[in-house]
């Protein structure tokens, strides 16, 4: 009776409670592994923790596997069981997962939303498998993924967009896709991550082409001292174009055919007057405190002289109107976790006058130009403006009186011409000792009246010595 009692108490007492056969049953925890399983027992306690069953053969994980909702599931073991198939309804019934182990198996493809039913997930391991397809959508909805091994596969696209910003995985701090097909990684964009996300990026073993940008990547990291490459120096690798061996990427330095120069650490370049942000790039997340060190040995904590000086609440240095004294290296001291951490920032400040010589060429370039435009203008309306006095040629009728306002030159200073009726352009024409150039009158005193006309008023002709008739060829002056 004692017996009964201890049994009913347990969990494991009752008949849906029992211990599934070939495993091993404590406390919350369900041991499975190497027991020749083909597929997955049940029925499964609804209160199991952690269930493993590494080291099987259970080669397929259809979505009734787990038939009824295992709510406090956090850890499951599926490694070494040739599993192929994974269905995408697979992990309905197991929303608190948050350690997945699917290693060493013989996966091919991550369909889509194949895990977006793992909300809580945080560990996901998918090394040691054939994947060669990742579909964009596989680890959607993945908000608290922590690390992520894809290493020994056979992928040979880089996933960019988990690491895009924007669209990567929020809380992702360790991406493992070591021992794969990558040709190529987008070394801008990663240079562009934090530090702490660099820290964990592991890209050995992989038949990368050599490049200076790679090179100087990994050269940073090495400064740095970045665990995934100070580790994993003699494994990262590269192949110079048109050769069949590697090479170690860090040794590209100076070397030919590359010649890759050494990288330099941050360094910032700005203009008098500029305003800029100096970040403080740390490998270490969750830092206690953190200061910075200007180029003069200042410690600023917070606002520094008239506010041009200002530590911002993420630990960035911002600089406001810009002077020549502002630039040289300044120093973020980081108070970490485990080790404390400094980094340096050199920060370049252009005077404007650099740009000046470009400033003045622009301006003269534009009044020339201007220049040139009124002189052709000018030209223009001086010799190609058509002569009136060729449509009377060979008439005797005068012409109709002047209008003061028409036959004034628009670049004339001198008063109009007075009233009265005007001569035939014949007058013109007759008069030789007139004739200038071109053969048109030359305007150097009173032009005789006709003989048959009475004298009148005279016409006022302008003075020779001021600016002259647009019909007339004294020249102008401007």
């Amino acid at each position: 009776s004692l017996l009964l009692a201890l049994s009913l108490l347990s969990p494991w007492g009752s008949a849906a409670g029992s211990c599934p056969p070939r495993c091993v049953c404590a406390s919350n925890l369900l041991s499975c592994s190497q027991a020749n399983l083909s597929v997955v027992p049940a029925p499964l306690p609804r209160f199991t923790a952690v269930l493993d069953l590494s080291h099987n053969n259970v080669t397929r994980l259809r979505a009734d596997w787990a038939p009824a909702r295992l709510p406090h599931l956090h850890a499951l073991l599926l490694s070494h069981n040739g599993l192929a198939f994974v269905s995408t309804e697979a992990f309905t019934h197991v929303p608190r997962l948050r350690h997945l182990d699917l290693s060493s198996n013989r996966l091919r493809t991550l369909d889509e939303n194949l895990f977006s039913d793992l909300g809580e997930l945080e560990v996901l391991l998918l090394y040691n498998n054939e994947i060669s397809t990742v579909d964009r959508t596989a680890f959607e909805n993945l908000g608290r993924l922590r690390k992520l091994y894809l290493g020994q596969n056979r992928i040979a696209r880089f996933p960019l967009e988990l690491l895009r910003e924007g669209t990567r995985l929020p809380q992702l701090a360790l991406l493992d896709l070591s021992a794969n097909r990558l040709r190529a990684v987008p070394a801008g964009e990663l240079q562009a991550l934090p530090a702490w996300l660099r820290d964990r990026l592991y890209l050995h073993n992989n038949p990368l082409a050599c490049d200076c940008l790679l090179f100087q990547l990994l050269d940073r990291g090495r400064r740095r001292h970045l665990s995934a490459v100070e580790d994993f120096q003699d494994e990262l690798r590269c192949f110079l174009p048109g050769a069949s061996a590697h090479v170690k990427i860090l040794d590209l330095a100076g070397k030919q055919p590359l010649n890759c120069s050494k990288a330099r650490e941050a360094v910032l370049e700005a203009h008098l007057g500029d305003t800029v942000t100096l970040g403080c790039d740390s490998r270490w997340q969750g830092v206690r405190s953190r200061h910075w060190v200007t180029p003069g040995g200042e410690r600023v904590l917070g606002d520094g002289g008239n506010g041009s000086v200002v530590l911002l609440a993420n630990g960035s240095l911002q600089l406001r109107a810009l002077r020549p004294e502002d630039g040289g290296t300044y120093s973020c001291w980081v108070a970490g976790p485990l080790l404390n951490e400094t980094l340096y920032v050199e920060l370049l400040v252009h005077n404007f006058t650099l740009h000046g010589p470009h400033d003045t060429l622009n301006t003269a370039y534009t009044t020339l130009v201007g220049c040139i435009l009124s002189v052709v203008l000018v030209l223009i309306y001086l010799y190609l403006t058509p002569c009136r006095c060729c449509c009377c040629r060979g008439t005797e009728k005068p012409p109709a009186p002047r209008d003061d306002s028409i036959n004034s030159s628009v670049l004339s200073t001198t008063p109009n011409h007075a009233g009265g009726t005007g001569e035939p352009c014949g007058s013109h024409l007759a008069s030789g000792a007139g004739a200038g150039q071109n053969g048109r009158f030359k305007g150097g005193g009173t032009p005789p009246l006709p003989a048959r006309q009475a004298p009148k008023a005279q016409r006022k002709v302008s003075d020779p010595d001021s600016v002259s008739s647009v019909f007339s060829d004294t020249p102008i002056v401007v």
